[in-house]
């Protein structure tokens, strides 16, 4: 009796450790399945209209929800930043995941490129300046083709003159703000004057004609040009050409007028 009672409690033991065991093989399966889907929706990407801006979102290190990407790089803030949407369609992209940084930087640069796009082709200044900036951010972004690498160079090449105009602005200024504080530390009494006299005896003349030329180059050069047709005055009308003599008609004698009183 005492070898049944035995038998009967090993019997419940081991089937309560394997109970056991295999509660904590399903818990351990369990968290595991947890962690990889927490992994997986920490990798991926989603893109969500909020107040006109199309915002870039980062999964969270749980199985759901997200928040918007803060890149570790800073210098890869502006390229993830809210993008203004003006009317864009983005229907596509909301619906979409994206597992991979370099899937979303292929998705993101159509976006950027057709904000770009008719800004870069623009008169106004101001105007190219905003399609530049689109053109900057799609510049950082590292996971786009090499189809639309080629495509950015494109555009970047066509504002190639609007940068070249606003450096020559800048390098004006930067050289009229240096005369200036030449002039006040020359006319001062710290121990920077005479050098600062001497400096300006020789650069002065070169500075003030360099400045003169790059204003003329941005502010008269680059200015639009006139149309030929509209630089030349008008042509006067070509004079009438007179007849020729009617040759059916007798040609008058010569000497007719001064013979006229005399008889034959």
């Amino acid at each position: 009796m005492n070898g049944t009672a035995q038998q009967g409690f090993g019997y419940r033991a081991r089937r309560t450790f394997t109970r056991l065991l295999v509660f904590f093989v399903i818990l351990g399966l369990g968290g595991l399945v947890v962690f990889l889907l927490s992994q997986l929706n920490a990798r991926t990407f989603t893109l969500e209209p909020v107040d006109g801006q199309l915002v870039v979102m980062k999964g969270r290190m749980a199985p759901m929800g997200s928040a918007p990407y803060r890149p570790g790089d800073p210098r890869l803030t502006d390229a993830y930043a809210p993008i203004p949407l003006e009317g864009q369609d983005v229907s596509s992209l909301i619906l979409r995941k994206f597992t991979e940084r370099d899937e979303l930087d292929r998705a993101l640069f159509p976006l950027l490129e057709s904000l770009a796009r008719p800004r870069i082709g623009a008169e106004e200044p101001a105007r190219v300046e905003q399609g530049l900036y689109y053109l900057r951010r799609a510049e950082k972004l590292s996971g786009v083709t090499e189809e639309q690498r080629l495509t950015l160079q494109k555009l970047l090449t066509e504002v190639a003159y609007y940068q070249a105009r606003q450096k020559l602005e800048d390098a004006r200024r930067l050289i009229g703000d240096a005369m200036v504080q030449l002039k006040l530390a020359a006319e001062s009494q710290s121990r920077h004057a005479r050098s600062a006299n001497q400096m300006l005896t020789v650069v002065a003349p070169s500075a003030r004609a360099l400045e003169e030329s790059l204003r003329r180059a941005v502010h008269t050069l680059s200015g639009p040009q006139e149309r030929p047709w509209e630089s030349q005055p008008a042509s006067p009308p070509p004079a009438p050409t007179p007849a020729p003599p009617d040759a059916t008609q007798p040609a008058s004698p010569v000497g007719d007028g001064a013979d006229s009183g005399t008889t034959p």
